[in-house]
């Protein structure tokens, strides 16, 4: 305990916990989770198992005068074996909505994956603790934003003075769901995952359900995602059919169909956009399965499919557009608050020549502000799906 003089510890529980949809409490504290228990009951695999609970578009929202803030946590970090160990995840910390300070939790445990057999190594380690000072000597709203890719389980919050929930902003809430790159691979901090960006730009609470590796049109994602209060819906489709070799278009059609039938039970009319991949070259006319390359020390991937079976049904990211296009066409008939978005006026061939992918499907911090940037102006911006319009 380093604040030194009559520290404030505060409880950390799901009412200053802002972007989760559920709270586990475990041996070490709380752990949010962005899926449901019982949604989590129904996943197939590890690779969703802990994209859900590592806490993208997680924070902590509280209202103090402190000056120094502290957070005891303990985290769980991925890495890849042979390959170098990854920098420790990063804490944003906003004050009145700017980003004022970062921190950092050594230690904790690490996840090592082998990408070659998908085996995976847990190595334990001790908990840490994320500290913040000089902060300014006013009432202020704060907001801590928990590592985007480390499972973080919340162990003690303490200040110098007294904290209290963050009143309600009044801001619209947009619930996203979509892949790594919304769940913010390669981003370089919380705040700047690209839906984080385009969030602050529009002016909305963000929930994010970008989970790396596992936007398959899951009937469970599509069930919590009907079940959470939001204003806004935007799900981003495509290069995890692809890049995992899923399914075909006959199954394809239907599950998309289904996918926004269940989130339309219980948000019937509001406003629902469809975003399709961004370029991404290497799967845009070659199917999957995605492999990976390790040669010169780093992961690049590259699809393995023979594109000659595309006439069968095997799909692509051009297939994968025309055919949300076609869908949300039909649909839009009787579904005026139904949008389509095509992923590259986010990222097309414009923005790879200037900030290509480094590992060909994932984009860099660079990158991320690119998109993010776009889709506030394509989406929240005059005319767009989610502009505020004239009551």
């Amino acid at each position: 305990m380093s604040i030194e003089h009559d520290p404030i510890t505060t409880p950390v529980t799901a009412d200053i916990l802002r972007g989760a949809l559920d709270v586990e409490r475990t041996a070490h504290g709380l752990l949010p989770h962005r899926l449901p228990a019982w949604a989590r009951r129904q996943i197939p695999d590890g690779q969703l198992a802990m994209a859900e609970a590592q806490p993208s578009g997680v924070r902590l929202a509280f209202r103090t005068r402190a000056t120094t803030v502290e957070l005891d946590a303990l985290p769980t970090k991925r890495a890849y074996r042979g390959l170098p160990a990854p920098a420790d995840g990063v804490y944003d910390l906003l004050v009145d909505g700017r980003l004022t300070a970062q921190a950092t939790v050594s230690g904790g445990n690490v996840r090592v994956i082998d990408m070659a057999t998908q085996s995976v190594e847990l190595r334990e380690g001790p908990a840490g603790t994320a500290r913040f000072a000089d902060l300014p000597a006013r009432d202020k709203d704060v907001e801590i934003w928990l590592p985007h890719t480390e499972i973080t389980e919340l162990i003690a919050l303490r200040t110098d003075a007294t904290i209290e929930p963050a009143p309600d902003s009044g801001r619209r809430v947009w619930l996203h769901h979509g892949s790594s790159i919304s769940h913010g691979s390669n981003a370089a901090h919380p705040t700047a995952v690209w839906p984080a960006l385009a969030a602050a730009r529009g002016g909305v609470e963000l929930i994010n359900l970008g989970f790396g590796g596992s936007a398959m049109l899951d009937p469970f994602t599509a069930r919590a995602m009907r079940d959470t209060p939001a204003d806004l819906i935007s799900v981003k489709i495509g290069i995890n059919i692809v890049n995992g070799d899923v399914m075909r278009l006959r199954a394809f059609t239907p599950a998309v169909h289904g996918f926004l039938d269940t989130i339309r039970e219980g948000h019937p009319a509001t406003p629902l956009l469809v975003v399709s991949s961004i370029l991404c070259p290497v799967q845009e006319d070659t199917p999957g399965p995605l492999a990976p390359d390790f040669g010169g020390g780093t992961v690049r991937f590259k699809a393995t499919g023979d594109p000659a079976e595309r006439a069968a049904g095997r799909l692509t990211l051009n297939i994968v557009r025309d055919e949300l296009a076609r869908i949300v066409r039909q649909r839009a008939a009787d579904d005026p608050n139904l949008h389509y978005l095509d992923g590259r006026d986010l990222y097309g061939e414009a923005d790879y020549a200037e900030l290509p992918l480094p590992d060909e499907v994932h984009p860099d911090p660079a990158g991320h502000r690119r998109i993010g940037e776009n889709f506030a102006r394509l989406v929240f911006g005059a005319g767009g799906p989610f502009a505020v319009t004239a009551a």
